[in-house]
């Protein structure tokens, strides 16, 4: 499928009138998604400058469905103009049909337009289980640059519970890039479902043996806010790694508890690293100056 040369691109006029169109069609159930070169019109409506009218086709390519997709593919992967591959993209979210995975990585990976990659991967996030490998993938593989990685890696956040097998398998891969990534899907999942086989998941990480992980499940357990972890992280506070010590002691001062203070000044007691002990020093007083104010409350 080509797209149309940018000779027949519509004018303002007739692309209103082509939106309205089709609009009465849908409404009235006569809208017949087997003519594709109505469907490549509608695509080619992507090069309006009007964003509210970008929107509009959006819409009504989203209401097509899966007819659209291959308009769609097509605009995406061959399209000279990069709002015409971008509404493409985000069109695609709203179909969130799995036959365009393999364009919509295609797109992450080599389109030239920073804003393509993003609509791409918000494309990929919707489609759960069957884009969850796929993320994966690339967060580690070596062939990559780290924008796509971590594009990736944010896209993971957003695959929800359809995904979540993938997530807790991948927990165990040898790759330290890819531990670290789920861990903050994992967070996600804590957040909106109140997963607890995904919290236990982010605890355990807090005993990997990667740095990077320990300080990004610490990080995690901060983005809970959950009390109850505080015991968790005390366990880090002596963390051979610095970065760990310091991201364990925010994490502690995010939570807001008053039982992090004693654990806090006992790492603090026994702290030997000058860059460390300014991050203790401010979550114990964070965390003493909170503990006054709620007490004064009571007054």
């Amino acid at each position: 499928m080509n797209s149309p040369h940018p000779s027949a691109l519509l004018s303002h006029e007739e692309a209103d009138a082509l939106i309205l169109n089709v609009q009465k069609q849908q409404s009235a159930g006569t809208f017949d998604d087997t003519d594709e070169a109505l469907i490549i019109q509608l695509v080619e409506g992507f090069n309006d400058t009007r964003g509210m009218k970008r929107l509009a086709f959006a819409e009504i390519l989203g209401q097509v469905g899966k007819p659209a997709t291959p308009a769609l593919i097509d605009g995406l992967a061959n399209h000279e103009n990069p709002v015409v591959r971008r509404a493409c993209a985000k069109t695609m979210t709203l179909i969130a049909d799995t036959a365009t995975i393999p364009t919509l990585v295609n797109a992450l990976l080599t389109d030239e337009d920073t804003v393509v990659h993003g609509s791409a991967v918000g494309a990929l996030a919707v489609m759960g289980e069957e884009a969850a490998p796929v993320l994966l993938d690339i967060v580690a593989s070596d062939d990559y640059p780290d924008s796509s990685k971590g594009l990736a890696t944010w896209g993971l956040s957003f695959v929800g519970t359809a995904g979540a097998s993938h997530l807790y398998n991948a927990i165990d891969s040898g790759n330290e890039e890819v531990r670290s990534a789920v861990i903050g899907a994992l967070t996600t999942l804590v957040q909106e479902s109140d997963d607890q086989q995904a919290l236990g998941l982010i605890v355990s990480g807090l005993s990997d043996s990667s740095a990077m992980v320990r300080s990004e499940a610490a990080a995690a357990l901060g983005k809970l806010s959950n009390a109850t972890l505080v015991p968790h992280l005390t366990t880090v506070l002596a963390d051979k790694d610095v970065d760990v010590r310091k991201t364990a002691a925010m994490a502690m001062m995010k939570i807001g508890s008053g039982e992090a203070i004693a654990p806090l000044q006992d790492a603090l007691s026994e702290e030997q690293d000058e860059a460390v002990l300014p991050v203790f020093r401010l979550a114990i007083a964070q965390l003493q100056k909170k503990q006054e104010e709620e007490d004064d409350g009571w007054d």
